[in-house]
């Protein structure tokens, strides 16, 4: 599609429709015929959102589904209502609304772990070529991360070779453990090498661990707590246990703005003064200043701050977690964060080419 006539596409949506779009280009018209008025600059300007590029977007397979349904009968699994309720169709209609261009979709937890070695296999391979016909069939608007079967070494080796060079996926999704091993384990080692020697976009979203996932506190859904807790073990097992060192190649993306990690004492003792400076090489913070993060759960001017003290605004990307937050929703939420024009634009279109390379989006 042609950046102008997405633009155009968008508008309408984000107007209310098409009735709307149409009669406010007729007001510019009217306008118009007044030479250098700003008003229609101004007009223009309001009814053509910022692009987006949205790297934290789920989707869910009718096979998958079904699959999620018989965990869901024995044990509540956190989001089911969503899984059921998901239509391609919806979600393009969303994406208008929000000004979303390109969406990268991913699964999110309880991912295809269910104990179940060969179902788990099967899981990822059908969810990996459902994912890669929405591609196809709808050019320009999706891209994907592939699901791996972890914690299953052998079968992620075989399916990191079909995704990226069969089916063309994007880059590659996980959750942030598995059966309460964390991604920077020893056992994962063989896959980390292998995506670092691919120079893969490695998107990790969180999941709740086997402990705390409905029952831990009472009344609280994980997503409050858990979750963000748990993509802090991650990314401090993926640093502790060397393997961001070792995988210099690697694009990494964390959701949730990095979920709690910012909350824990692993990054202690650094100075306002010494976060002026570069990092020293190989250190946590240089390796968290080289890691991307989305802007799900963290649209906020608290959790931008954050990031901004941390982090360059380089690595920061537009992300929704739609179907639970619509990408319009953290759209606004950005807008009153506090972040200049420039910074905005950055995240909603500008990084995702440090991420993709340049014209990938």
């Amino acid at each position: 599609m042609r950046p102008a006539q997405w633009h155009a596409n968008c508008a309408a949506s984000c107007c209310g429709g098409r009735r709307k779009f149409l009669t406010s280009l007729a007001s510019v018209g009217a306008a118009a015929a007044l030479p250098g008025s700003p008003w229609v600059a101004s007009a223009i300007a309001q009814a053509a959102p910022r692009p987006r590029i949205d790297f934290h977007h789920h989707f869910f397979s009718p096979a998958w589904v079904k699959l999620v349904a018989g965990q869901n009968a024995a044990k509540p699994v956190l989001g089911f209502d969503k899984f059921q309720s998901w239509t391609v169709a919806g979600d393009l209609e969303v994406m208008d609304e929000g000004g979303v261009e390109k969406a990268y979709l991913s699964v999110t937890q309880p991912g295809v772990w269910f104990g179940n070695i060969e179902q788990t296999r099967y899981a990822a391979r059908e969810l990996n070529e459902y994912a890669a016909r929405l591609k196809a069939d709808h050019k320009g608007r999706y891209g994907t991360f592939a699901v791996l079967p972890l914690p299953d070494i052998d079968s992620s080796l075989r399916e990191i070779e079909y995704a990226l060079d069969t089916l063309k996926a994007d880059g590659i999704g996980v959750l942030s453990s598995y059966d309460d091993r964390w991604l920077g384990e020893k056992a994962f080692a063989p896959v980390w090498a292998e995506l670092n020697r691919r120079k893969a976009i490695v998107y990790t979203h969180a999941t709740a661990p086997g402990c705390c996932s409905w029952n831990f506190q009472p009344g609280i859904l994980p997503t409050f707590v858990e979750l963000g807790s748990d993509l802090a073990r991650a990314m401090v097992s993926v640093i502790a246990n060397g393997t961001a060192n070792a995988t210099p190649d690697v694009r990494y993306i964390w959701s949730h703005g990095g979920g709690s990690i910012w909350a824990q004492r692993f990054l202690t003792g650094i100075t306002a003064e010494a976060l002026k400076r570069k990092a020293a090489p190989g250190s946590p913070l240089a390796q968290f200043r080289r890691f991307y993060y989305d802007t799900a759960a963290a649209a906020d001017a608290i959790h931008m701050n954050i990031l901004k003290m941390i982090v360059p605004t380089t690595q920061i990307l537009f992300g929704s977690d739609f179907p639970w937050v619509d990408p319009a929703r953290i759209a606004a939420g950005l807008e009153t964060a506090g972040l200049s024009a420039d910074e905005l634009k950055a995240i909603y279109r500008g990084n995702a080419s440090r991420v993709l390379g340049p014209g990938a989006a």
